[in-house]
């Protein structure tokens, strides 16, 4: 299939085997994630607890010269459950945590899950602003900081409701084997930990579906990050549906993960498919594309989560003769794009590509089960895909106020029906929840979760992500609000106005950052060396915008808002704007005006952006 194909009816019969074969784990997988009962105790925790019980010996997580077992873990997490408790941290209290891909992370998620504490669980990108109010926002009882981001958490810790007692601070270093000592006036978490009990907090079995498990900040469509509630319920229908049904490890299996665990791809789909096979986790602290085919031939991994920016890193790199030399047999993750799925599969070898789509508060989602190219699949859930009027953005209503499904080949928004197994349970934001709920959709009283994104209808109930829509965009794997980008940048000095908006750079994903801005002053006297380092001070890597367009006015529309559908088409073709354009090239440290040169070699993708 193309990206534009549907699927015919002698390539879905021709894919029936398989879809019967894995009806036994399809069943369990929707069994295991069925959260109807709400009575009946759930969880992260009691996942763990049968991994230590089936697999005591087995690894657990491998992390570069580590290995811990699944008793070690579990006894480990306990503890840490514990000294929470003792800490006077109880159920429902938020727990801020900021700590790098590394075990100590997944011990404290999980040991605050065994007792129901919620772990916000912050971007470690995040500075300045963004970081406060991430940190804010959840009303958090205790900071629990990795020793690595100390000093960004002490850059905003006078602008935080949290206080110097409040303060736990985890080493880098191997866990509760050797603790090192903590900064002056913090508490040693692992320390403190080391101290307490390793038998299982009698809060586990206390642990119900509608019970929040962590909060994931997303940029949602406007303003800062929002937390998102995941609620022990969805990290069960991740467990059930990604580990049973779709990716089906078992305890012989390793999957590599080098995406951040503050994502629900890494922490729910990849960590979840992991713990339903009592398969071993091997975590990378960060992304390597020189480095990933050889980590994943020395920890003998199986299977591997991914990104379609991921994708095209490893896929950039010169060809060698042991790009096929691995043991992987399945990859899990979203936004691999067409041009280069056929071609990374068999570079690469991999037979299975498990894409799949959802979102950290969307309340339905898509796995390519019967492994198709070029599709997230096929869901379960009632959902559907209307028609949409992208420049009144909103959803087409017919003559009787119902929305219109889209047909076949088609494109249109996917929104997913709120019910019983398929609830929303929103933001801490009431009033983005409100607004993320569509009402008499298909019959008076119905409501739906607007997911806000575009979906192609490729026939037999599978589907083709195409956009985003609303105020963000996606780069480097990550959603960027474009109202964050203009909040910081409208805080620098001599901006008087600033739109943001997304575009594509050729031969990457996604779309990068550019700003149309307005200045208080002449472009000559405008530092922009300055205004790159306060960015680089308050906004993560991936939101900085890497063009910027310097124009004397912004239009708008007649309620003010600004018309960024020109800006968009043009982005910073030179031979359609005539307002200067600069240029945030990779490696700099200042934009730099954008001249015909760097535009052209731009193009030609001699810049890695």
């Amino acid at each position: 299939m193309s990206g534009q194909d549907v699927i015919s009816f002698p390539q879905f019969a021709a894919k029936i085997p398989q879809l019967v074969s894995g009806v036994t784990g399809l069943i369990k997988g929707l069994k295991v994630g069925d959260t109807t009962d709400k009575t009946k105790p759930v969880g992260l925790g009691k996942c763990l607890q049968d991994c230590a019980r089936a697999n005591p010996q087995g690894t657990a997580i491998a992390f570069e010269n580590r290995e811990i077992s699944y008793r070690e873990f579990d006894e480990w997490t306990n503890r840490i459950a514990h000294c929470l408790q003792s800490a006077g941290i109880r159920k429902g209290d938020a727990v801020a945590v900021m700590i790098e891909n590394r075990p100590e992370l997944l011990a404290v998620i999980t040991g605050c899950a065994k007792i129901g504490a919620i772990s916000a669980l912050v971007n470690t990108s995040q500075r300045g602003k963004v970081l406060c109010h991430s940190i804010n926002l959840v009303e958090p009882k205790m900071a629990i900081i990795g020793e690595e981001l100390i000093e960004a958490y002490q850059d905003v810790e006078s602008t935080l409701s949290l206080t110097a007692d409040d303060r736990y601070f985890v080493a880098d270093s191997d866990g509760l084997k050797h603790p090192a000592s903590a900064p002056e006036g913090w508490h040693n978490l692992m320390q403190l930990a080391g101290r307490a009990s390793d038998a299982s907090p009698a809060t586990v079995d206390t642990i119900f579906p509608d019970d929040p498990c962590f909060y994931i900040y997303t940029s949602g469509t406007t303003g800062m990050p929002k937390a998102v509630v995941f609620n022990h319920g969805r990290f069960m229908k991740a467990y059930g549906s990604f580990g049973f049904a779709a990716v089906r490890l078992n305890s012989e299996d390793r999957m590599y993960v080098c995406m951040p665990f503050y994502h629900a791809t890494a922490l729910a789909v990849c960590w979840g498919s992991v713990l339903a096979g009592n398969a071993g986790l091997v975590i990378a602290r960060r992304f390597s594309a020189s480095r990933f085919w050889q980590d994943i031939r020395d920890h003998r991994a199986t299977a591997f989560g991914y990104v379609g920016e991921l994708c095209r890193y490893l896929i950039d790199q010169p060809p060698s003769p042991r790009d096929a030399d691995n043991q992987v047999r399945v990859i899990v993750g979203n936004g691999l794009r067409p041009t280069i799925w056929k071609s990374f599969k068999q570079r690469f070898g991999i037979p299975r590509v498990m894409e799949f789509y959802a979102s950290s508060e969307g309340n339905i989602g898509f796995t390519n089960l019967l492994n198709f190219d070029n599709t997230v699949g096929m869901c379960p859930f009632p959902y559907a895909i209307v028609q949409y009027d992208q420049e009144n953005e909103t959803p087409v209503r017919d003559r009787k106020g119902r929305m219109v499904r889209v047909r076949k080949g088609e494109a249109g928004l996917l929104i997913g029906e709120i019910t019983d197994k398929t609830p929303f349970h929103g933001y801490t934001d009431a009033e983005k929840t409100r607004k993320s709920i569509l009402t008499d959709v298909f019959e008076k009283g119905d409501a739906w979760f607007d997911t806000g994104d575009l979906m192609r209808d490729i026939g037999f109930k599978h589907a083709q992500f195409v956009d985003r829509l609303g105020d963000t965009f996606r780069w480097k794997g990550e959603n960027v609000s474009t109202t964050e980008v203009e909040r910081i940048v409208d805080g620098c000095d001599h901006v008087s106005e600033t739109v943001a908006y997304g575009v594509e750079i050729p031969h990457t994903n996604g779309r990068a950052g550019m700003a149309s801005v307005r200045l208080n002053c002449d472009i000559a006297a405008f530092d922009f060396q300055a205004l790159l380092a306060e960015l680089r001070r308050d906004l993560p890597a991936y939101a900085i915008p890497v063009f910027l367009r310097i124009s004397d006015d912004v239009e708008k529309t007649g309620t003010f808002k600004h018309k960024k559908a020109p800006l968009k088409q043009a982005g910073f073709d030179i031979h359609q704007v005539t307002d200067p354009i600069y240029v945030w090239l990779p490696g700099a440290d200042t934009y730099v005006p954008l001249t015909r040169e760097i535009h052209e070699a731009i193009l030609a993708g001699h810049y890695r952006f």
